[in-house]
């Protein structure tokens, strides 16, 4: 009885796997064949990067013609865009049916992981609409003067670094990822948390250690990333966590000790954590007026933590290949710095908020850098209620995914010739009229837009602003040319730092 209760057990599932990776054959979508039990994801993390993986799967299917291919995560079907019409519709015509991103969060179990970039549904269009005033170009404004202080101190970091009293051996020879990250997080830990995380002093900071082990993830929790937004009602029934626990741990910690801080001593600052504050004892902005309704001390905490994440990471990757990029090539790089020079002229040599609105070189040179090296390689989102293809007889049935491959539409020569060469010029205002629309998502587009975009560029504007015044850069013999991607990170990241030679601007 045992071993025919056994062979039933293998037949039932054998034919449960092959109806499910039947799913796009029995609709005449051309497709990747998968392999049990990874499906078509078994080299993520091990040989390759996501962004490569979709780019070679986009390249293949895209000559069918069709808006969109099959492709499977575990045993689950994947719709791959192929058409800009199709990213369109799900990304903002036909929103409603794609609301969510599919990213797995367990508030119960993980509440850390409750954050805007996760929660769905109605909950999501709630906390949105309480955290968007937060992100305001005025509000944002006010964080400038701070951001640009500690632009200073980093200033003085990379001048030990070269003379050899900091980090560096005293040659010029700089890994530039690490100490930008460590840039981006003394500006996050100042505005989302009124923390002075130290980590330009101190490459050992906990802030600084806590980034690091949240994007560097071995190929197991990639994969683990993978099972769970594909499988998210059984991860949740078995009770999985997305974040590690002394993680969890040391925000709940720094946000709950902020907190009480303030409000014991009656602390007001123009920061992140501020307005959170405001939102969770009153639920409104003390300027707006408006009643948006109150956050509980889980969500302040998650949305801090999001907003830390977003800062750190996203920002000093796109500001390490920038530099990377402008090394190699000196015009673009004298270009760029002869625009912050004519800005601060205009500006009485102030780098003030105008004057970082100012710059349009510099912006040109970081959407460039965002074209080549999208922080966010994949837009996946989720099919919310069944969705009928336009054009087609097929049927998209609720819970499905649906991949949008950034990194390959970035790098598709229909739309930027010669794809692999950085070239600022492509978003000058004319070029940029002459391509079509969704031809450039490095913070998605529609509702669900990234919504610390503004922060975002203000932070890579001031970073790059105050290296190039100071400092040039060129390639030195630790400079891997080209760059090859790591596959163990969750955003773009080059394998084995970012080494460049850094020498100092005469005044």
């Amino acid at each position: 009885m045992f071993v025919y209760l056994l062979l039933a057990v293998i037949t039932v599932s054998v034919w449960y796997v092959r109806r499910k990776y039947s799913f796009w054959s029995d609709r005449s979508v051309p497709f990747v064949r998968p392999r049990f039990p990874f499906g078509n994801i078994q080299a993520i993390g091990r040989r390759m990067h996501s962004s490569q993986l979709m780019t070679k799967f986009y390249t293949e299917l895209k000559p069918s013609g069709r808006p969109f291919a099959g492709i499977f995560f575990f045993t689950n079907p994947v719709a791959l865009a192929l058409d800009l019409d199709f990213v369109k519709s799900v990304l903002v015509r036909d929103f409603t049916h794609f609301h969510d991103r599919g990213m797995y969060y367990n508030e119960k179990d993980d509440p850390i992981s409750g954050h805007l970039f996760n929660i769905e549904g109605s909950k999501w269009t709630n906390l949105r609409k309480k955290l968007v005033p937060t992100f305001s170009s005025g509000k944002i404004k006010l964080m400038c003067p701070t951001i640009v202080a500690v632009g200073e101190r980093f200033r003085e970091c990379l001048e030990r670094c070269i003379d050899g009293s900091g980090d560096g051996g005293g040659d010029g020879v700089v890994e530039m990822k690490e100490l930008l990250a460590r840039f981006t997080t003394d500006v996050i830990g100042t505005c989302a948390f009124g923390i002075d995380c130290n980590s330009l002093n101190d490459p050992k900071a906990e802030f600084l250690r806590m980034g690091r082990k949240v994007f560097e993830v071995p190929r197991g929790r990639i994969l683990k990333f993978f099972f769970m937004a594909s499988f998210k009602d059984f991860s949740r029934r078995i009770h999985i966590k997305g974040t590690s626990e002394d993680v969890s741990a040391f925000f709940f910690k720094v946000v709950r000790e902020t907190i009480e801080y303030r409000e014991k001593n009656n602390v007001q600052r123009n920061d992140f954590m501020n307005l959170l504050m405001q939102l969770k004892n009153s639920g409104q902005l003390d300027d707006s007026g408006e009643e948006v309704g109150k956050l509980s001390l889980n969500e302040v905490v998650a949305q801090a933590f999001v907003f830390f994440l977003g800062g750190f990471e996203t920002s000093s990757t796109t500001m390490s290949y920038c530099l990377y990029e402008l090394s190699l090539n000196q015009a673009a790089q004298e270009k760029a710095r002869a625009c912050v020079r004519e800005t601060l002229h205009k500006y009485d040599g102030q780098l003030t908020y105008e004057a970082l609105m100012d710059m349009p070189y510099i912006d040109q040179c970081i959407n460039e850098s965002l074209r080549k090296y999208p922080p966010g390689a994949n837009l996946l989102r989720q099919v919310t209620r069944e969705y009928r293809v336009p054009g087609t007889d097929i049927t998209f049935p609720k819970g499905m995914n649906v991949m949008i491959p950034v990194y390959a539409i970035h790098h598709d020569p229909e739309y930027y010739p010669d794809p692999e060469c950085y070239d600022p010029e492509r978003f000058a205002p004319e070029r940029i009229e002459s391509r079509p629309p969704y031809t450039f998502l490095p913070f998605g587009e529609g509702p669900r837009i990234c919504i610390a975009q503004r922060f975002g560029m203000l932070e890579a504007r001031i970073g790059l602003s105050v290296l190039l015044m100071n400092f040039s850069f060129s390639r030195c013999s630790k400079t891997n040319i080209p760059l090859v991607i790591s596959a163990r990170h969750a955003i773009l990241t080059p394998e084995g730092g970012l080494w460049l030679k850094v020498e100092k601007l005469k005044a």
